[in-house]
């Protein structure tokens, strides 16, 4: 009977252990066919386009025949092909030909295309063309971002953090390019351009102000501070994404004792790109010099009695509702690397609201 058991058991991991398996393998598979359908779709719409300027527009800007003719196509196309080849989709294909056919080679020759595997290169007269395998839905949404360097930004980190197509729109609603360039001179912004947000050092991570919409946190202050704690947790996937690259959660009122009494860090995470504890500090109100030593504290100690040799020197971030730099840059060292205070909004702000904020950030 015992026997009986073992071999039943055996049978039931043996199973589970195949299955696992084989739905990873599916999984991947199935993943691998869409990354290659996008890039084959983007490929086949660019040269669509390419072939309604080149003989419907004879190569110009405008068309010289009437609107009839892309009506008559999209018509045939429509019977032939089946959905997809609209009028409005046509004009989208003519726009993603002339707007990518013109766009920087130095901008597109960055490291990031060049390895990326599944990479679209389309040769048009001595000039490479490179397409990352993002959906032709990104690339429509990408289309309506006027500035060049902002665009090749968002279409990097779509592919990199795998976005999707409502990810990337409250990524740019939110201005993640703008947040990220504020405090970067023109040579550091090409560079965000060209490889999308690199990660080297602690203050990379910093992002001002944090746009925490998600929350779902009236904005007339009747929160405390554990509801804002507990919402983050209820969105932590969300609040991931918000604070960057490469966090991994560690826990939330997370103790430690020193000189018999008790301390507890908000939040804690753990960066694998930079190899750190990173404290999180939340706080609704006004920064005080009291919350920086409280942090100041916390990371000591971090440093002290947790980290691990191989490991890098623990940051703190304060995320409080307003700040005034002049109370951060008295309290902490001039050459601070690794306590720093960043202010949240629980709205989106409008594209105005965001560049008073970050002009008064910047300043």
């Amino acid at each position: 009977m015992n026997t009986e058991k073992y071999i039943i058991k055996n049978e039931v991991v043996i199973t589970n252990m195949i299955s696992d398996k084989i739905i990873s393998l599916v999984e991947t598979a199935r993943q691998s066919v869409a990354h290659t359908a996008n890039a084959a779709m983007v490929f086949t719409y660019f040269h669509i386009g390419k072939l309604l300027v080149e003989e419907w527009q004879q190569g110009e800007e405008r068309a010289g025949y009437g609107a009839n003719v892309l009506k008559n196509v999209s018509s045939i196309l429509s019977e032939k092909l089946g959905r997809g080849f609209s009028v409005p989709n046509l004009e989208r294909m003519r726009s993603f030909f002339l707007l990518y056919s013109k766009s920087s080679n130095t901008l597109r020759n960055s490291d990031v295309f060049q390895k990326s595997s599944t990479l679209s290169r389309i040769s048009e007269n001595d000039l490479t063309i490179n397409l990352l395998p993002i959906s032709w839905s990104h690339y429509s949404f990408l289309m309506r971002i006027k500035n060049e360097q902002e665009r090749q930004f968002y279409e990097i980190e779509s592919f990199q953090n795998q976005w999707s197509v409502r990810e990337l729109e409250r990524q740019f609603n939110t201005g993640l390019y703008e947040r990220l360039a504020v405090s970067k001179n023109q040579e550091e912004i090409l560079k965000l351009s060209q490889e999308g947000q690199i990660i080297t050092k602690p203050k990379d991570l910093m992002k001002d102000p944090l746009i925490l919409d998600f929350l779902d946190l009236k904005s007339d202050f009747s929160y405390t501070e554990t509801d804002l704690e507990t919402a983050i947790i209820n969105q932590i996937e969300k609040f991931m994404l918000e604070l960057g690259k490469g966090f991994f959660f560690g826990g939330r009122q997370v103790r430690f004792s020193f000189n018999e009494e008790n301390y507890f860090v908000d939040l804690v995470f753990y960066n694998r790109i930079l190899q750190c504890f990173v404290l999180i500090d939340l706080k609704i109100g006004k920064l005080k010099h009291q919350d920086l030593g409280q942090m100041q504290m916390y990371v000591n100690y971090y440093d002290r009695f947790i980290k691990q040799d191989y490991e890098n020197s623990t940051v703190g971030i304060i995320i409080c509702k307003t700040k005034e730099d002049a109370i951060v840059e008295i309290t902490l060292p001039k050459d601070n690397n690794q306590i720093f205070a960043t202010q949240y909004e629980t709205i989106i702000p409008t594209k105005e609201m965001l560049k008073q904020l970050l002009e008064t950030n910047k300043h």
